[in-house]
């Protein structure tokens, strides 16, 4: 597995087993993650890559399309959008574009969905908050 990351994520193998990795996606600017670090898993299947990784956030997120329970991640070409053309450095630059843009027509965190499109200052305020209370290096 090759890797070139994106800029502001970092990745590699977690220890000795090549099919489990972490990765940091440094929050983006111009949105309420900015200044937060958030930590994932990335865990590669035997099939990989003719089948997506399991991708999940260790850190605590709020986030419409990552579920606040377990971290997983919401994203199409971790499912149904696969292509075995895809990167790990593909997936980090899609995750760091959903936290830039949210899909709250398609969430983990409904709750977290429903604010987005409701009140948009007062998601803002809650996931600022939230980053600076579990995303904080």
């Amino acid at each position: 597995m090759q890797f070139d990351p994106p800029p502001n994520c970092t990745a590699g193998p977690a220890g000795d087993d090549i099919y489990k990795w972490e990765a940091i996606i440094m929050g983006p600017q111009e949105t309420p993650y900015y200044g937060g670090a958030f930590k994932l898993n990335i865990e590669f299947p035997p099939e990989y890559p003719f089948k997506p990784p399991r991708v999940y956030f260790v850190t605590k997120i709020y986030h419409p399309n990552i579920s606040w329970n377990d971290g997983y991640t919401c994203l199409d070409i971790l499912r149904d959008k696969w292509s075995p053309a895809f990167s790990i450095s593909k997936v980090l630059l899609a995750i760091t574009g959903l936290l830039d843009e949210p899909n709250p027509d398609d969430p983990m965190h409904h709750d977290a969905a429903t604010l987005y499109k409701s009140n948009r200052a007062q998601f803002n305020k809650k996931a600022t908050e939230l980053t600076e209370k579990y995303a904080q290096e």
